[in-house]
């Protein structure tokens, strides 16, 4: 009864946005080091559901990614699409890893269904934050070996929030991984109470009728995820996997061809994907996917956290935990939309926020918070090192996150916009906007620069031109 009633629902979602056209998918692989990349098609896949993005907008205005892409007429050079994105390559590319070693990575790009041959621009931002030509690929939709795909899970996807048609809505598909077919119920009821909690918070809260959520967790042999610095390994549908470039806290997929297999038998802009697992841990890279441990105690906050560099293109705000990535050789201005290098404070990205006599840069308790933050670092280290429970875990993050927000509550610029110094994993040289936010430690609201920044993706993708 509930697979008839989402093929119900499936249909009419089709029917409402039959004017889009056909979701065309560009799969290729990634490879490279440090210091270069190359790029190499792997097929060209027609999925089974019309485009459920806005076509109305067809050209991106945030460009909040690394990377863009761009559909053009190969005889004019006529723009019909573009859309910014991050990748796991380019995080990757940052590693010391990378700087010893070349690896491939699977990725894809989504487009409308085009009538005709078009070329597929690829470009990278530079340090300068302009973006240039990395890859070309002339592409013909109507080549008899783009493949079919079907909607092979659809009688597993559950709608639970549909406001309407998909063309002018924000469609969100919270992906389950490791949930056997007896634990679906679980999944389902995580996936409703992750949604409320989003919801629950500005700016989504007011935005609630703007957006679709859809939910599917295709069966697994298993329960749970892979976790290899503990000898846990699955072989679970998505393939989310902790220690992400050997982060313990970081849950990443580099199974791209098979989630993208999955996925296409909903709807979807964006992708969430909900780990049946306690440990804490999540990630979220722009336009790819986020991800959470949907059974952490503080499942609530990786959910909202994460989706928020997905969704958003939002940087990390914190500097004191453990990172993989290293250090930048010089200070350039971030491309995110709420950090800063605060290069020209008469120039800065957020300035019409900021209130007459606050001064740039912006006091904090910043020794304070660095003393307590950086021996919490190192005792949540030696607790992980030791394998302890998750509850004693969650209890050192409680008492880290009351600290942190009594040390906050006292300071003189507590609720102003400014430029507080310490952000993107750096003590020095980059700035937040406000003492504290979702994206800096576990409270639960969003600063004004990120709430906009969330809103400014919501009107790409719900309104027109």
């Amino acid at each position: 009864m509930l697979a008839r009633l989402f093929f119900i629902s499936l249909f009419l979602s089709a029917l409402a946005c039959a004017e889009n056209p056909r979701t065309l998918r560009v799969d290729y692989y990634h490879s490279g080091n440090a210091g270069t990349e190359m790029f190499s098609l792997d097929r060209l896949v027609l999925e089974p559901l019309p485009f459920p993005g806005n076509v109305s907008q067809p050209v991106d205005r945030t460009l909040r990614g690394k990377y863009v892409f761009e559909i053009v007429d190969p005889d004019t050079g006529k723009l019909a699409w573009s859309r910014s994105f991050s990748s796991i390559f380019g995080e990757w590319e940052t590693t010391a890893e990378a700087r010893s070693m070349n690896r491939t990575f699977h990725e894809s790009l989504r487009l409308p269904q085009q009538e005709q041959a078009f070329d597929i621009i690829l470009k990278k931002r530079g340090s300068n934050n302009l973006f240039s030509e990395i890859w070309r690929l002339r592409v013909d939709p109507n080549d008899y070996l783009v493949h079919q795909e079907k909607a092979a899970f659809a009688e597993h996807v559950v709608a639970i929030e549909n406001n309407g048609d998909s063309a002018t809505k924000v469609d969100v598909l919270l992906l389950g991984d490791g949930y056997r077919i007896e634990e679906q119920s679980d999944f389902l009821a995580k996936a409703r109470e992750l949604t409320n909690l989003l919801f629950a918070t500005p700016p989504f809260q007011q935005r609630r009728s703007d957006f679709n959520v859809w939910a599917l967790a295709p069966p697994a042999a298993e329960s749970g995820v892979s976790r290899p610095s503990t000898g846990v390994y699955r072989d679970s549908p998505v393939g989310a996997s902790y220690d992400a470039f050997r982060s313990e806290r970081y849950v990443l997929t580099n199974d791209n061809r098979e989630w993208r297999r999955i996925a296409s038998s909903t709807p979807y802009d964006f992708v969430e994907i909900l780990t049946n697992s306690e440990t804490y841990g999540g990630g979220g890279i722009y336009g790819l996917f986020s991800t959470a441990a949907a059974n952490s105690e503080w499942a609530g906050y990786l959910f909202v956290h994460e989706f928020a560099h997905h969704f958003a293109g939002l940087a990390d705000e914190y500097y004191t935990s453990a990172v993989a990535y290293e250090s930048p050789a010089e200070i350039v201005e971030p491309f995110e939309p709420n950090v800063t290098a605060l290069l020209d404070p008469y120039d800065l990205k957020w300035r019409r926020l900021v209130r007459e006599g606050t001064p740039l840069p912006t006091p904090w308790p910043k020794a304070a918070y660095e003393e307590h933050s950086l021996a919490y670092q190192a005792k949540r280290a030696e607790m992980r090192k030791e394998n302890v429970t998750e509850q004693e875990m969650n209890r050192l993050f409680e008492e880290n996150q009351a600290i942190v927000e009594g040390l906050f509550s006292a300071a003189p610029y507590a609720n102003a916009v400014g430029a507080f110094e310490g952000a993107i994993y750096q003590s020095k040289g980059y700035y937040r906007s406000e003492q504290n936010c979702i994206m800096f430690t576990r409270t639960e609201d969003f600063c004004r620069v990120c709430t906009a920044a969330i809103e400014e993706v919501i009107d790409e993708y719900t309104q027109s031109n």
